[in-house]
């Protein structure tokens, strides 16, 4: 292909799950807030604030990433803790997928206080058949005459049913956070996760459920000097003893399980300090980090603040390799987004497969696919699209108006995007930006050019052709 073609030429919309109804008609329970590729690729989860999970396996009988709906199941329940008034919502906060050792598939959910591990298995169902006795049996002879056993019994038998997919809590974690739970962090060991909350990080072993070892606590003895909460945390994806954070002081901290039991001491501070001299009443706010993510190789560390992403190498502390900026053109409306809270929205990030290219999410339902190259910084190396079914409803024809939304074809709908939004960041004119519709949640093939969008009840599937 030539290197000047359009690089949004190559992503095309591929798939949607979702429902039919308009925007007003959707409930706030319906909306996902979690999303996550297994490490095979060949499975999908979302969660969504209503506490539920809903699987999607990889349709091997169609071309491209296609994916057909495997199972669904309620992980949580809406809670009150009694010793502190608190209503706990069931709100799925974050996914993660355990490696398989055998054909089950487990998995991790959370919401704000709760862990769940969840083995999922098919399971087959099998009725009694029907007329499998003899008819002497069935109408024995008059008591008056001897009664003989028929010698032709049948017995009732077992015949198969049908096969559905159980969902079991293998393990329920719990009371172990006193504030809420915004990662969890599958060791490479395969044995042990992280949890992590505002102020802690707790150690778990997968197969222990009634006690963590507290491994990172920032909590003041004095409350009133708190100057920085945890935002996110992560295992290296290589190394089992190694795991990062972020603050929201937007430093990232690396640390190493092997020089203590409490890691007080970080091993490496990545920081960028940046323009001190542009500091304002929102500076703070917005280089608060809201997601981390290392690289598969661990060699290269993503990062979303607010108004852009950063690319660190593990190596180099001292600053980014990369920043691409996102939201440059909403620096004028910072005043208005602390107004209606979009300034604290947690939007995540994730790399490529092959680390190659870097993603994160906008408003309007857009979201954007960067080269993580720090020689390529032009606007041509970027890709921008929108998914959102009122975007390509405009641009379906007359002549195909009924459509399947349960699961769109790439057929179905034009599959372009909207234009790229113009500059290096993301950003058409701030006043035009719907700030209700927000790409929060994604997540990437772990092998292919493939990305999962969850926008607001939707689920959207794009591949690069």
């Amino acid at each position: 292909m030539d290197e000047s073609e359009d690089l949004s030429d190559q992503w095309r919309f591929a798939q949607c799950f979702g429902d039919k109804g308009d925007v007003e008609d959707i409930t706030e329970a319906d909306i996902i807030s979690a999303v996550e590729f297994d490490h095979t690729g060949d499975y999908l989860a979302t969660g969504d604030k209503g506490g539920r999970v809903v699987l999607f396996e990889r349709n091997h009988s169609k071309k491209g990433c296609e994916y057909k709906f495997f199972t669904e199941f309620q992980s949580h329940e809406p809670e009150f803790d009694y010793l502190k008034s608190l209503e706990i919502e069931e709100k799925i906060n974050k996914i993660r997928w355990c490696r398989r050792t055998n054909r089950a598939h487990f998995l991790l959910s959370t919401n704000d206080k709760t862990i769940k591990l969840w083995k999922l298995y098919e399971k087959n169902l099998k009725v009694v058949a029907e007329n499998n006795l003899s008819d002497e049996f069935r109408h024995p002879r008059p008591l008056l005459k001897p009664f003989t056993v028929p010698m032709q019994l049948k017995l009732p038998r077992l015949s198969h049913h049908d096969t559905i997919v159980a969902a079991y809590p293998r393990r329920v974690y719990s009371n172990a956070h006193a504030y809420h739970i915004n990662s969890i962090s599958v060791n490479s060991d395969a044995e042990t996760y992280i949890s992590a909350d505002d102020l802690r990080i707790n150690l778990w072993n997968l197969g222990i459920s009634d006690h963590s070892f507290n491994i990172v606590d920032i909590k003041p003895d004095n409350m009133e000097e708190l100057t920085e909460v945890i935002t996110s945390a992560e295992f290296h994806p290589i190394n089992c003893n190694h795991l990062m954070y972020s603050s929201s002081k937007g430093n990232i901290k690396l640390l190493d399980l092997r020089q203590s039991a409490l890691c007080d001491n970080h091993t490496k501070l990545f920081e960028d300090q940046g323009d001190q001299d542009s500091k304002s009443f929102f500076s703070e706010i917005i280089s608060s980090i809201s997601d981390i993510k290392f690289s598969q190789d661990g060699r290269y560390i993503l990062s979303r603040d607010y108004l852009s992403l950063k690319i660190w190498d593990i190596n180099m502390e001292k600053m980014p390799v990369k920043t691409i900026p996102l939201h440059d053109v909403l620096r004028s409306k910072l005043c208005d987004l602390y107004e209606n809270d979009c300034i604290f929205d947690k939007f995540e990030c994730t790399f490529s497969g092959d680390g190659k290219h870097a993603l994160s999410g906008s408003y309007s339902n857009n979201f954007g696919i960067y080269p993580t190259d720090s020689s390529k910084l032009g606007d041509e190396d970027q890709v921008v699209l929108q998914a959102d079914k009122a975007a390509f409803r405009a641009r379906k024809s007359a002549a195909s108006s009924t459509v399947k939304l349960n699961s769109i074809k790439n057929n179905d709908w034009d599959s372009r995007a909207p234009a790229p939004m113009g500059s290096a960041s993301i950003g058409l004119d701030p006043d035009q930006l719907d700030y209700n519709k927000k790409i929060l949640h994604a997540s990437w093939h772990p092998f292919e050019d493939s990305v999962a969008i969850a926008a607001t009840n939707n689920l959207f599937v794009f591949s690069k052709l």
